[in-house]
């Protein structure tokens, strides 16, 4: 099976202690996030637990713990866009962000870690023309240590709305542009791009848009075949990507991007972040005495042949 840690928060950048007591533990307690006492146990062992994805802005504080976690298969999404402390507040610079992504690549390979620029924002400080800039800078310093780049365009969710009321949509003809560009840039990097957005139109301008998180993905990672059983989607008709089990939590993200669709006011971000110890079995406080926990079926999907590139 398949474990991922970065639909709903930033574990390696925050949690990374708990994460390996987790590990070592082999197992977690998650909450349903629309049903709280719903709880489902998830083993974390290597026997059942094909791959780890994370999707990340800040991988370093998981580096002291990759040796340990060779022994699980393991795919990374590196989130690194240029923006600055107005939009990414707690986000490592740039340049410390491509130098992580390098060291990371070197330890997993460059078939396990992706490159992620998204969300695109513009506006009169972030300009389609920095965007070009800062995106081909990326690509020049990553190429080599990765083959897939993703971009995507904010998605003005209701919630994202009621906070951060001054964020804008792209026009329709920014994104065609940005996509061409892109493009252009990404072949001239050897990069596989693909689009992480509602704009599936874009594929008339030779955009994939097949979902950026797919099983062949975690299977290049591990260098192995996945027979998956059930492939369920995030969001069908609006989501490609393959939907594994999360065990991170809504509202606990300390990156406090102000585009942020997993974490709501800040307020709420901080109580969260209180109650959070380093030695639960939740990422987010205790088992509670109305708590109903059950164990979840797990199985590897491995295929022991190993993947064909």
């Amino acid at each position: 099976m398949i474990i991922n840690t970065g639909q709903r928060t930033d574990i390696p950048a925050f949690y990374s202690k708990w994460f390996m007591n987790r590990i070592r533990e082999g197992y977690v307690y998650v909450r349903n996030p629309y049903y709280p006492n719903l709880v489902t146990k998830f083993l974390l062992n290597p026997n059942v637990v094909d791959v780890i994805g994370f999707c990340t802005k800040n991988p370093r504080p998981m580096f002291p713990y990759l040796d340990e976690l060779k022994k699980f298969g393991q795919f990374w999404y590196v989130s690194i866009t240029g923006f600055e402390k107005d939009l990414e507040p707690n986000v490592p610079s740039i340049q410390q962000a491509i130098e992580d992504f390098k060291y990371l690549s070197n330890k997993v390979g460059k078939h396990a870690v992706g490159w992620r620029y998204t969300p695109i924002i513009i506006n009169e400080k972030y300009t389609i023309e920095r965007h070009i800039k800062t995106f081909h800078y990326i690509a020049e310093q990553l190429e080599g240590y990765t083959t897939l780049a993703v971009f995507g365009f904010v998605d003005l969710y209701d919630k994202l709305k009621r906070n951060h009321p001054e964020l804008k949509d792209c026009s329709d003809e920014e994104k065609i542009l940005l996509a061409k560009e892109f493009s252009k840039i990404a072949k001239e990097h050897h990069f596989e791009l693909r689009l992480c957005s509602k704009e599936k139109w874009l594929k008339e301008y030779g955009i994939d848009v097949n979902g950026c998180m797919r099983i062949e993905d975690y299977e290049r990672g591990i260098q192995s075949k996945l027979h998956i059983k059930q492939k369920m989607q995030a969001r069908k008709g609006y989501c490609a990507c393959y939907l594994s089990n999360d065990i991170g939590v809504y509202n606990t993200c300390m990156h406090l991007c102000t585009y942020c669709y997993a974490n709501g006011n800040k307020e709420t971000i901080l109580k969260n972040n209180k109650r959070h110890d380093v030695n639960s079995p939740f990422l987010i406080g205790h088992l509670e005495p109305n708590d109903k926990v059950k164990e979840a079926k797990q199985e590897s999907y491995k295929v022991n042949n190993l993947f064909d590139f």
